[in-house]
């Protein structure tokens, strides 16, 4: 395997992907990325020309990407509609992008025979109760609660059903929430982080007790690379880093860690369907495949995430003031 066509590559978690890849290996990499608003060429800026090619396209046009895979070793199915705030307001772009895009990768995947590794979320799963013990399986049934997980989970069932049915030669991930470099300011952490050194009010959906596994994108990004690299064909990994915090707390800590008062913060309306908690058991892929995080202490990988966002203003302050005006309008 020396080539690799990344989908969604100018995304958050495509992005983190394609700098950990180019660095700790000596695989190209191809990024096909439709650069709608969540994409952003300037989170590819300084990687090696000799080894990275960009390509502007949809996922969901075969005439874009066959021949992309037709010229490829393996494809790392990035590429998704992943607010649940906009599907919300409007499922459709979720239904095609994450449904038949998908559709469309995996066909290509398979007239050629081509690797393909797909990218899911713990969110297909549903959610769980803040006081129950325990945590998403590989065997854990689908109970996905808005637009944007049920067509992530339909995403995974066409995946699996190609393997069995096709012979696809896939894997698929299911990782928890993702904090790091390059993640757009509409999405939780980045927008509170943003907010402070803006000196504006950070927002707190609810009671702020929903709990989230988090996990750096560093560590989404060594897993998924061990699993295309020595996962069994046709299975399914979860990833996560047993960081389990809620809202309030990381809010909290956030404010905490630039100097402000832990509760300078403001409740606003809760999301519609708002899932509760969400906890990964990673011992499958820990056994497996041999993989452990390198943030394992959630306040230093989020005192890393909050001097990137300081450091790198220019990339986020074009996204921030949109952003912000598309939250006042549902009082968020």
């Amino acid at each position: 395997m020396k080539n690799i066509l990344v989908t969604g590559g100018a995304g958050f978690i495509g992005s983190n992907f394609v700098h950990y890849v180019l660095n700790n290996t000596d695989y190209s990499v191809t990024v096909l990325d439709k650069l709608t608003y969540a994409g952003n060429r300037a989170s590819l800026e300084g990687l090696p020309e000799d080894r990275f090619t960009f390509v502007e396209g949809d996922i969901a046009d075969a005439a874009v990407v066959n021949p992309l895979v037709e010229a490829t070793d393996a494809v790392v199915h990035y590429a998704a509609e992943s607010h649940n705030d906009n599907s919300l307001n409007d499922p459709a772009p979720f239904l095609t992008t994450n449904v038949i895009g998908t559709y469309t990768l995996i066909e290509a995947a398979r007239r050629t025979g081509t690797r393909f590794h797909h990218i899911s979320t713990d969110e297909v799963y549903g959610d769980l109760e803040l006081d129950d013990p325990a945590r998403f399986t590989e065997e854990t049934a689908y109970n996905p609660s808005s637009p944007y997980s049920s067509t992530k989970a339909a995403s995974d069932l066409l995946v699996r059903a190609w393997v069995r049915s096709f012979g696809l030669q896939a894997t698929i991930s299911n990782c928890s929430n993702n904090y790091g470099p390059y993640q757009h300011v509409e999405k939780f952490i980045p927008r509170q982080i943003t907010n402070v050194l803006l000196d504006m009010t950070p927002k707190l959906y609810g009671d702020g007790l929903n709990v989230r596994d988090w996990i750096h994108a560093e560590d989404h990004s060594s897993a998924v690379l061990a699993i295309l690299e020595r996962g069994t064909i046709g299975e399914t990994y979860l990833i996560g880093a047993d960081g389990e915090r809620n809202n309030k707390e990381v809010v909290e800590l956030i404010l905490e860690q630039l100097g402000k008062p832990r509760d300078a913060y403001e409740h606003v309306v809760d999301r519609p369907g708002h899932d509760r908690r969400y906890a990964i058991d990673s011992s499958k892929l820990r056994t497996e495949l041999g993989w452990l995080p390198a943030f394992s202490d959630f306040e230093q990988g989020l005192e890393a995430t909050i001097a990137w966002y300081a450091e790198n203003r220019d990339w986020w302050m074009p996204q921030k003031q949109a952003t912000e005006a598309k939250y006042q309008l549902s009082n968020q």
